[in-house]
């Protein structure tokens, strides 16, 4: 046999992958690494799901998704050519990479943020400019829009993740009305804050916002997501998606999922509440806990020690996620799990870092 040599572009060589949370294979396991929900998804889901017609997979799904884009222009009070699906949040981003950027169209993101855009860009060969949020508290620099300047693409993850602080709407607005570009407000956590961008979306012309069924609808399993955006910009990405990129399955379950308001709302209301108690009790112990509108609290230790206490929970078999940084080393992800598993994480938590 020959030998290999590599057949990759030079930016694909180079990059090292996206790397998913861990998905551990250990029994008696509190996961609270990937900011999944801790709740089931809606019994009307999962009632689709169980009575799902299996024979009817020999045939291809509806390629766009219509039965869902619809219920979703009819919630938000928008025409359908506003709509589109996508196979989980990741789908709708990589469509708006090969969209929005290429060697002579740059990117630009917030710092710390998901780590995902810095590979999508790296696979399009093109400049990422990042926007370093103030070290304190993870706000807005007062230069955003300077520092963003020449980007065909901004994003804006709004909760921000790992972070989970949210940023005022009308600095969000004003953003959007004076950057000179595309601005993809990435909502993968919208249910669980006080507001939301969707309005932007709804009336401005260089505004998507993107959401997922994996967090509040409680379906990361299924991967499902979908994002509203002015006709032409659906109509250019809908140009680039795969063929069939949401299977029969998903798109039936997602739309059960989703119109199930009275569950959705019960499991966030739930998680929210969890998620003021735990704050709450860091804060007692000494932590430095960021104000989170997520599913999951940013928080640093005592020490400032963000790895020993990452590593003192998985000797728990609690896992959490640890981002190694100069600043966000100092910091845990702690996605929001029942009440009973938040119980537990506390009481070790207190064990840890008991006052001597």
């Amino acid at each position: 046999m020959r030998e290999y040599k590599s057949y990759f572009r030079p930016e694909i060589e180079a990059m090292a992958g996206y790397t998913p949370g861990e998905q551990p294979k250990v029994s008696r396991l509190i996961k609270l690494n990937t900011n999944e929900n801790p709740y089931p998804p809606s019994p009307k889901a999962m009632a689709v799901l169980k009575d799902f017609d299996s024979t009817r997979l020999h045939r291809y799904p509806n390629a766009n998704a219509d039965e869902f884009c619809e219920a979703v222009a009819k919630r938000f009070g928008i025409s359908r050519n506003m709509v589109i699906a996508g196979n989980g949040s990741d789908d709708i981003l990589t469509i708006s990479f090969r969209a929005f950027t290429s060697e002579k169209l740059s990117m630009a993101c917030l710092e710390p943020t998901y780590s995902l855009y810095k590979e999508l860009i790296r696979m399009q060969n093109a400049k990422m400019q990042t926007i370093k949020l103030n070290t304190e508290d993870f706000s807005l620099p007062e230069n955003f829009l300077e520092q963003s300047q020449g980007a065909n693409l901004l994003i804006i993850t709004r909760p921000n993740a790992p972070t989970g602080n949210s940023f005022p709407l009308e600095k969000i607005r004003e953003i959007c009305e004076k950057f000179d570009g595309v601005v993809l407000i990435d909502e993968a956590y919208a249910d669980f804050t006080s507001d939301n961008c969707m309005e932007l979306a709804k009336t401005m012309p260089n505004v998507i916002v993107s959401r997922t069924m994996s967090k509040s609808y409680s379906l990361a399993g299924m991967r499902f997501a979908y994002a509203v955006g002015h006709p032409e910009l659906i109509k250019g990405m809908y140009k680039l998606k795969d063929s069939y990129n949401v299977d029969m399955v998903a798109q039936k379950v997602a739309l059960a999922a989703f119109e199930d308001i009275d569950y959705l709302e019960k499991n966030v209301k739930a998680i929210k509440e969890t998620r003021a108690r735990v704050a709450n009790k860091l804060k007692s112990l000494g932590f430095k806990v960021i104000d989170s509108e997520s599913n999951f609290l940013f928080v640093s230790p005592p020490d400032g020690d963000g790895e020993n206490y990452f590593t003192e929970l998985r000797k728990e078999n609690i896992i959490c996620r640890y981002f190694p940084g100069e600043i966000t080393g100092k910091y845990l992800r702690i996605s929001i799990g029942t009440s009973e598993e938040m119980d537990e994480v506390l009481r070790i938590t207190e064990k840890i870092y008991k006052k001597s």
